[in-house]
């Protein structure tokens, strides 16, 4: 740990002072002043909506400030655009990967900064700068295999590759361990323990409050666009980290209740999906019971987009079947049953992408409310769209979900993803659906909204529900999960009670490291 005294004693690589950013409505910070030593890994938290990713955005030269000033190593600098933040040493790992598909690992990491030779790219030169890069950090990664070929740790270890390649002293992570393994986020802090050994400055932007414990040297609270709190690690603890950025006291870990379960509601025998001659299901199975909580665990990418697009009718399987049981009927083959039909017969679909799959973010929430279930009569009154209906059940989703919003009119856009994922969260849940598809429930949700939405789905399983749960996270697959099925290459390869279920031995069925 960076000892605070010999810290003070340092000029920062980087200090905000006093940065203010507006927005129409919307003071996104407000006279913020963060600094970063070298050697040092400085923790970023604070609610959806609290200003953070705008601070970083601003540090990275994607918005301009409209008060304050940024120094680099003590010198006041005007950064227009990320270009110049690259010049300054500052780099940015965002959470969605800007990888380039089909190129190399080695394309990948020297795209837009070459070195050239004789009006040529010197390939050769940068791979061996690049071996030099890996070799000094232990990061070792395949150069000429295709970037997407890589499991989602790998392709975060190309990215700090990136900004290390490009001369980075100070790294801005994003919510880096949101698709990682318990294996791969180990071999992230070591990396970042070895980056901050040389000197570098670290800003680690994360919801999950026991890994900003676990690795930072210290932690700034921001809260409402507004530095609430800074301490060193050794003064906090989760607890107090979560109170800071909500303003209340936050129950860190829901009760999941023991209910008595009933009997299968959702069935999946031998469901094979082949796309484009690769097998993308391969012979998977599981059922889902009333009172029950499954979840599924697995890396990225082995099969979990295309179960939930199988569970809900988005497309049909090449082999196997998906069976229903619903108020109106038990063991009904819903194989060939579209996502309207399913959502007839008792399928809700709490989306993996908020805004790609479960919002139309231009159109108003009183539009939004009935997104999926416009076929309902309520919604509807002699064939004309009923919009007073909509209104009115937009105003019972905001107030029953605790949506933070002025009005039922203003866009969907217009709120912060925590709010957004409420409100899907509450309009789904209200059509009371017998079988719940829950997909990366609190993806990108800070620990305020997390505590609500995780007391929603558990109230739903109390009330008899089968909730199938597909999260990249695994705290939250053991925190609300009956059961837990690990999904690898497109199969449930190996299943866990809750009593029996541990990270570490998920963490290597996720991995593939076992298999049964």
């Amino acid at each position: 740990m960076v000892n605070s005294d010999t810290a003070n004693e340092k000029i920062p690589l980087i200090e905000l002072k006093g940065i203010t950013k507006l927005f129409p409505g919307v003071v996104a910070n407000d006279d913020v002043t963060l600094s970063l030593f070298p050697g040092e890994i400085h923790a970023l938290v604070g609610e959806n909506g609290a200003g953070k990713t705008t601070l970083m955005k601003i540090l990275y030269g994607e918005y301009k400030p409209d008060k304050g000033e940024i120094l680099v190593k003590g010198k006041p600098v005007r950064i227009t655009g990320p270009a110049e933040a690259v010049a300054l040493g500052i780099g940015m790992v965002h959470q969605h990967f800007m990888l380039v598909p089909g190129l190399s690992v080695l394309e990948n990491i020297v795209l837009g900064s070459e070195p050239v030779s004789g009006g040529t790219v010197d390939a050769k030169s940068a791979r061996e700068k690049i071996e030099k890069i890996m070799q000094e950090n232990a990061m070792p990664v395949e150069l000429d295999v295709d970037v997407d070929s890589l499991p989602v740790g790998l392709q975060q270890r190309v990215e700090i590759l990136k900004l290390l390649y490009r001369g980075a002293e100070t790294l801005i992570l994003d919510e880096p361990t949101a698709v990682l393994t318990p294996q791969e986020t180990e071999e992230l802090f070591k990396t970042l323990e070895t980056l901050k050994a040389q000197g570098r400055g670290i800003i680690f932007i994360s919801h999950k409050l026991d890994e900003v414990v676990a690795i930072a040297d210290r932690i700034t609270v921001i809260r409402r666009g507004k530095v609430i709190g800074e301490m060193p690690v050794q003064e906090a603890n989760r607890q107090k980290i979560a109170e800071m950025m909500v303003g209340k006291p936050v129950l860190l870990q829901v009760p999941v209740p023991e209910v008595e379960v009933g009997e299968d509601l959702l069935v999946l025998k031998d469901v094979t999906l082949v796309e484009g001659g690769v097998k993308k299901l391969d012979g998977l199975s599981f059922h889902v019971r009333a009172g029950e909580i499954y979840g599924i665990a697995g890396v990225e990418g082995n099969g979990q987009e295309e179960l939930l697009q199988v569970v809900s009718g988005e497309i049909f399987p090449s082999s196997g079947d998906v069976l229903l049981c619903s108020v109106q009927v038990c063991g009904q083959r819903i194989t060939k049953i579209g996502p309207l039909g399913r959502r007839k017969i008792g399928i809700g679909h709490i989306p993996a992408d908020r805004q790609k799959q479960g919002l139309f973010v231009n159109m108003p929430l009183y539009v939004n409310a009935a997104v999926g279930w416009q076929w309902k009569d309520e919604f509807q009154h002699h064939g004309i769209i009923d919009y007073k209906a909509m209104r009115e059940k937009a105003a019972s989703i905001i107030q029953q979900f605790d949506v933070r919003t002025p009005s039922v009119d203003v866009p969907a856009n217009a709120l912060s993803g925590g709010n957004q994922q409420k409100f899907i969260v509450g309009r789904e849940i209200s059509f009371d659906p017998s079988v719940l598809i829950a997909a990366y429930p609190t993806r990108g949700v800070d620990v305020g909204a997390t505590e609500f939405i995780y007391r929603q789905i558990i109230d739903e399983k109390v009330r008899g529900k089968a909730i199938l749960l597909v999260s990249a996270d695994l705290e939250e697959i053991l925190a609300l999960s009956d059961r837990i099925g690990v999904i690898y290459r497109g199969k449930i390869i190996k299943e866990f009670s809750r009593e029996e279920a541990t990270p570490e031995q998920i963490g290597l069925y996720m991995l593939g490291v076992k298999e049964e």
